[in-house]
């Protein structure tokens, strides 16, 4: 059963405004690439955080904890004198409560445990061996799907099992596709096959115009009717959140509604997220951390070419 943490008027909250009547640069596809600081804003709606059950968890680093609201960046002494692996997010440090007040209830986070945490704690490792990342990846990723098909419909039905006996059970309604974002979202396409054996799936492939700085879409194809399916949109990480604006757009104009896209992501930074929701209300997020720090090096180092 799904909880939802609220805020009291009260509390002191520092929220960030984005402006979402253009797309700017897609999600950084370099793992150096910083995310710029936005300018901060009020909100007086008290949103709602959904979380699928238990506690997320939204611990920061302890070398962040003396940052301060705004944009924050790294020290590259703490991130092994690269300073760049990860990318960090334009917004403050925030709390379960602050998030909930800025994202809504269309966010949706993974029950919080120590064997998530630990998948977690490999991918962000810049230490750890491209064949543990991946085998960590993937099963990020199966946990995510899983949940990605609980948000769909289903409909009851009645089977009989061997021994004659009437089971009263349910399966999915038709009508679902998956859509990955390329590149890193093709990392998410196997482990959705291998819980949706024939689902059909489609592709986005979204990049930075050299001219314009903008994101621009270079390729998409979907299946036929589209417009009539609900959608698991699969994007690993979400910094910015303007690749998936960007490919939320192009959905529309493919005849999808935004209350029928399931966004399945494994991290997120609150700026992201909270971009992605203000600019479309309807849409469901769901992933396993909302993070000031975004691990961008994701699909690098999936695919090998970190």
């Amino acid at each position: 059963m799904a909880t939802e943490l609220r805020c009291p008027d009260s509390m002191l909250c520092q929220n960030q405004q984005v402006n979402s009547s253009s797309t700017q640069n897609p999600e950084p596809q370099q793992s150096g690439d910083l995310i710029p600081a936005h300018a901060e804003g009020n909100s007086d709606s008290a949103a709602k955080l959904t979380l699928l059950s238990g506690h997320a968890n939204s611990s920061v680093p302890a070398e962040w904890d003396s940052q301060v609201s705004g944009g924050a960046t790294l020290n590259p002494e703490n991130n092994g004198g690269t300073g760049n692996y990860d990318a960090p997010a334009s917004d403050s440090l925030l709390g379960d409560c602050e998030i909930s007040r800025q994202i809504g209830a269309q966010l949706k986070l993974l029950p919080m445990n120590d064997q998530i945490r630990e998948l977690q704690t490999i991918i962000r490792d810049k230490t750890a061996s491209r064949g543990d990342f991946m085998f960590s990846a993937d099963r990020l990723i199966r946990l995510v799907v899983e949940e990605g098909l609980n948000q769909l419909p289903y409909k009851e039905c009645m089977v009989t099992t061997p021994t004659g006996y009437k089971y009263e059970g349910v399966k999915f309604e038709k009508g679902n596709c998956g859509v990955s974002i390329m590149r890193s979202g093709e990392a998410m396409e196997q482990g959705l096959r291998d819980c949706c054996r024939s689902i059909r799936i489609g592709k986005i492939l979204i990049q930075s115009d050299e001219e314009t700085q903008r994101a621009k879409v270079y390729y998409a194809k979907f299946p036929p009717d589209i417009y009539r399916r609900k959608v698991l949109l699969m994007y690993p990480i979400l910094s910015t959140g303007n690749t998936v604006i960007e490919a939320v757009k192009v959905l529309i104009e493919h005849g999808v509604q935004p209350s029928v896209i399931i966004l399945l992501s494994l991290f997120s930074t609150p700026h992201g997220a909270k971009s992605i929701i203000q600019e479309f209300p309807e849409i469901t997020i769901l992933t396993t951390e909302v993070h000031p720090v975004a691990p961008t090096h994701f699909g690098q180092k999936y695919f090998g070419t970190d």
